[in-house]
């Protein structure tokens, strides 16, 4: 028990598997939501404390303020990348339809009810809320037909948080004798076993949940935990061999082999 570490998503990272994590004296690593990263703007911001741990990965570790645990706090260069795509692409959206929004209002021959487009603000925030902070909408009084306007402003608030934080996440230990790439690199890990899932999934077409029985849910998950297994071992057989450490070329090349048959004419 004292070698076993621990290791989850944020999506486990409730107080009550927290709870009893450290009440069964199990060691951990496990992620957290998003929005505690508000806790560490400030060791965010500050340039001293960042190692590079792999590339385009820093990290850097502190305190967490309400318990005794190691925050591992991590950027990576292509998380920061897609979660920036991200936002402009939800930003775009939501301009266009309150664009049009604007538009309708303007063009409108009637007095229209200020709720109803209230509601209709809300939809498209909504239906894009991964950047519905970035714009403060309202509704001020015009001499038009309408009665109102649109208003949309810019949250400069959410463009400086956006730029601090895009493409970091942050990591929950009470492991306190490893230092911080052993730290990342063990929570690696997981995304490895969360491949091996993903691919009964999605490759198989066989998800647990397709199951009838409890017996067959963890018969299945036997499989997929054994198919991990191989898949480390062959891993390991590759980095003892200096063939690198990534299976699938070897699962690659062995896809290349075919079998025929060849049949060759004969006087006999």
């Amino acid at each position: 028990m004292l070698g076993r570490i621990w290791i989850a998503d944020r999506g486990m990272a409730s107080a009550d598997n927290l709870t009893w994590l450290r009440d069964t004296g199990r060691r951990y690593i496990i992620g957290a939501p998003k929005s505690e990263l508000k806790k560490f703007g400030a060791a965010l911001a500050a340039a001293a404390g960042w190692r590079t741990v792999h590339e385009g990965v820093e990290v850097k570790l502190t305190s967490h303020p309400e318990t005794d645990e190691t925050v591992i706090l991590c950027r990576s260069a292509d998380r920061r990348d897609n979660e920036r795509a991200m936002h402009e692409r939800f930003s775009r959206r939501i301009e266009a339809a309150l664009d049009r929004l604007a538009a309708r209002i303007a063009r409108s021959k009637k007095r229209l009810e200020p709720s109803q487009v209230n509601r209709q603000i809300g939809r498209i925030l909504q239906q894009n809320q991964r950047a519905a902070a970035r714009f403060a909408v309202t509704l001020e009084p015009d001499d038009g037909p309408a009665g109102f306007r649109l208003r949309i402003a810019r949250n400069v608030a959410f463009d400086d948080w956006a730029a601090l934080s895009e493409g970091a996440y942050l990591l929950r230990s009470n492991v306190s004798d490893w230092n911080d790439q052993q730290l990342w690199k063990a929570y690696i890990h997981l995304t490895q076993a969360e491949a091996a899932f993903r691919i009964q999934k999605d490759q198989l077409n066989v998800r647990p949940i397709w199951h009838q029985r409890e017996v067959r849910v963890q018969a299945h998950i036997l499989v997929c935990f054994l198919a991990f297994v191989l898949w480390k071992s062959l891993e390991m057989w590759q980095q003892r061999a200096g063939l690198g450490n990534l299976p699938r070329t070897v699962l690659e090349e062995l896809a290349r082999i075919h079998s025929h048959d060849v049949v060759l004419p004969t006087t006999t």
